[in-house]
C-alpha cells in the first residue's frame, strides 16, 4: 500500500494507470479502519466515496475533462455543511441535525472532482486547543496516542498525519488549522479574512472565522485554496479580489526582509526544543542571504485577552440560535418555554462552550459592555495598526506556531488559562485578518512534531506559500 503524501504523486499514478480512484479510496478506508483508535472521523462515507470514485474513473476512461483536483481524497471538519449529511460541530446540541445545503467552499471542491471520505472530529463548536471538548470524545495524536492533536481541527490534522486522507478542510478562528498542523507535523493554511466564503460554515466568531486547508505540502494547501477562494453572493464579507495561482507563485528576486518574534525564541515560556528549532531555521534563512531581524510587538500581552473577549462575545450571540426548538437536542419533561431553553442548552452544550457563552454574555452585558467589549475592539484596532506598520518594513513575520509540542491528554483541561496560552502565537493572524501558514520544523527529542509559523500581508497567499515551500524544501 502506497501512503501518498502529495497530490502530484497521486496524479502521476492515476495518469500512468497504476492507480484508480476506487483503489485509492479503498486504501484510505482500510487505513481509517486500522487507525480507528485515533478517533479522527466521526462518520465515514464509505459506500458514497466508493460510488463517487467509480464515477470519476468512468469519467476519465471516457476521455471527459476532469477537474483540477481529480482524485484528491479529503475529509471535512464537522462544522462544514454538506447537503443531506449530518453536521454536529462536535456537539450534542445538534444531535440528529442534517445539513440542508452544501457550503460554498465544499461545493467548489466537489465541482473540481474531489472525493469526500468523511466527517472529522473537532472541539465542540470549534472552541478548543486540544480536541478534548468534542461530544464524540478526544482525538489522539498519531505521533503519540497519549497526546493531544491540537484543536480545534484536531481530527482533520490527524487524518492527514496518519494518511487517512490526502487533505482536510478545517476552520481557523484563533489558530484552529495551524496549531493542530504544528502538533501533527503537517501544513495548515489560514487565508486572509474574507478570502474564502463562510457560507456553510457553522459560526463561532464571525469576524474571526476562516475556512482553511490542512495538507502534507504547501503546494497542496495552495491548490485547495485556489479552488475555494473567491467572491460569493451568499457571503457579504467575502472579497471580490481575483484569485491568483497560489500554487505556482514565486518569491521576489531579491533578499527577503524577514521579521521574527523575539519572544518566540527568547522567552522561557517557550519550550527549549521549539526555541532551538526556530533559531536553526532563522540561521538557515540568514545563510541563504535573507535579512532576518528580531521584532517586539508592544501589544503582544494584549493579544489573548482581546481575542477571548471578542470571540466569546460573538459566540454568545451566534450560539443563541441553538435553543432546542426547531432542530437539534430538545430537553424532555419541561413545562414552559424558558425551562426548555435552559435545560436544552445545559444538556446540549459541553463545559467549554458554556464557559465561553457565559464569558461573552458577561462582556456584552450593559454594565460591562464599554469596559470589556468596546475596549477590546479599540485594542484590536491598535494591534492591526501595529501589524500594518510592521509589514511596511518586512515581507513576513516568523514565529513558533505553538509554545510547546503536543501535551498529554488531560494535562490542561483543569486549567482553561493554560489551555488558552497554547494560542499565543496564532491569534494575531485572526485578530488582524492576515494570512498565515504553519509548516513542519522538525521534531523534539521524543519525536513530537514542531511547527513554525509565517504571517504574510493581506491577500498575498501566493507569496506566503512560495516562502513556505522554501522553508520546507518542498516544490510540490
Amino acid at each position: 500500500m502506497t501512503i501518498y503524501r502529495s497530490f502530484t504523486a497521486v496524479q502521476a499514478d492515476l495518469q500512468r494507470g497504476t492507480l484508480t480512484c476506487r483503489q485509492l479510496v479503498d486504501q484510505y478506508l482500510d487505513r481509517i479502519h486500522e487507525f480507528g483508535h485515533l478517533n479522527a472521523f466521526t462518520e465515514v462515507y464509505a459506500e458514497e466515496a466508493r460510488q463517487r470514485a467509480d464515477a470519476l474513473d468512468r469519467k476519465a476512461a471516457a476521455g471527459e475533462p476532469t477537474g483540477k483536483l481529480f482524485g484528491m481524497v479529503i475529509g471535512l471538519k464537522d462544522v462544514l455543511c454538506y447537503q443531506d449529511h449530518a453536521v454536529r460541530a462536535g456537539s450534542a446540541i445538534l444531535d440528529g441535525f442534517t445539513a440542508q445545503f452544501t457550503g460554498t467552499a465544499v461545493q467548489r471542491l466537489l465541482a473540481e472532482d474531489v472525493i469526500v471520505i468523511g466527517r472529522q472530529n473537532c472541539d465542540e463548536f470549534a472552541m478548543g486547543s486540544s480536541n478534548e471538548s468534542s461530544a464524540f470524545g478526544p482525538v489522539r495524536n498519531a505521533a503519540d496516542p497519549e497526546r493531544v492533536p491540537g484543536g480545534s481541527s484536531g481530527g482533520s490534522a490527524v487524518a492527514v498525519q496518519a494518511g487517512l486522507c490526502l487533505a482536510s478542510i478545517g476552520s481557523d478562528t484563533g489558530g484552529s488549522v495551524r496549531q493542530p498542523a504544528a502538533f501533527c507535523g503537517v501544513v495548515g493554511l489560514k487565508p486572509t479574512y474574507g478570502r474564502i466564503s463562510r457560507w456553510g460554515l457553522i459560526a463561532y466568531a464571525s469576524s474571526f472565522d476562516c475556512i482553511g486547508p490542512i495538507a502534507n505540502t504547501p503546494h497542496d494547501a495552495a491548490l485547495l485554496l485556489e479552488v475555494m477562494a473567491g467572491a460569493d453572493a451568499y457571503d457579504s464579507t467575502v472579497s471580490a479580489k481575483p484569485v491568483s495561482a497560489y500554487a505556482s507563485a514565486t518569491l521576489p528576486d531579491r533578499p527577503l526582509r524577514i521579521a521574527y518574534l523575539k519572544d518566540g525564541v527568547d522567552s522561557e515560556g517557550v519550550d527549549e526544543s521549539i526555541r532551538k528549532a526556530t533559531r536553526q531555521k532563522l540561521d538557515a534563512l540568514r545563510a541563504a542571504g535573507h535579512i532576518v531581524e528580531p521584532v517586539e510587538l508592544k501589544n503582544l500581552p494584549h493579544l489573548l485577552p482581546t481575542y477571548y473577549i471578542l470571540t466569546t462575545a460573538e459566540a454568545s450571540s451566534n450560539l443563541s440560535r441553538f435553543d432546542g426548538v426547531r432542530y437539534g437536542h430538545r430537553a424532555q419533561g419541561v413545562t414552559d418555554l424558558i425551562a426548555l431553553y435552559k435545560q436544552s442548552r445545559t444538556e446540549g452544550f459541553g463545559a467549554e462552550v458554556r464557559r465561553r457563552i457565559l464569558l461573552g454574555t458577561f462582556a456584552l452585558s450593559a454594565s460591562y459592555y464599554d469596559a470589556y467589549y468596546t475596549k477590546a475592539q479599540q485594542v484590536r484596532r491598535l494591534i492591526r495598526e501595529e501589524t500594518e506598520e510592521l509589514f511596511t518594513k518586512y515581507d513576513f513575520l516568523v514565529s513558533p506556531t505553538t509554545p510547546s509540542p503536543a501535551f498529554r491528554l488531560g494535562e490542561k483541561t483543569a486549567d482553561p488559562l493554560q489551555m488558552y496560552l497554547a494560542d499565543i502565537f496564532t491569534v494575531q493572524a485572526n485578530v488582524v485578518g492576515y494570512p498565515a501558514i504553519a509548516v513542519p520544523n522538525g521534531t523534539d527529542e521524543a519525536g513530537l512534531p514542531i511547527g513554525i509559523q509565517v504571517l504574510g500581508a493581506p491577500f498575498e497567499e501566493g507569496k506566503l506559500v512560495a516562502f513556505a515551500k522554501e522553508l520546507t524544501n518542498s516544490p510540490a
